[in-house]
């Protein structure tokens, strides 16, 4: 992989995750997503569970360059 994933944070209050990254308000989790999220980061790294999470990761599709026929 090229760059692993940086930035992030998250706060737990209650039954709910709030993920930031570089501070800024990324998503908000309730109830059973915000469980499933502190289980994937106790078994995880924290900051690709939360680049997964906010949908801010790369998908292995992207092109780098551009493309010579």
């Amino acid at each position: 992989m090229s760059g692993s994933p940086s930035g992030f944070a998250f706060t737990v209050s209650g039954s709910r995750v709030e993920i930031r990254h570089h501070g800024r308000h990324a998503t908000t989790l309730r109830n059973a997503a915000a469980q499933k999220f502190i289980a994937d980061v106790e078994r995880g790294d924290p900051q690709q569970v939360m680049a997964r999470a906010t949908g801010n990761y790369k998908r292995g599709n992207e092109r780098s360059g551009s493309r010579r026929v």
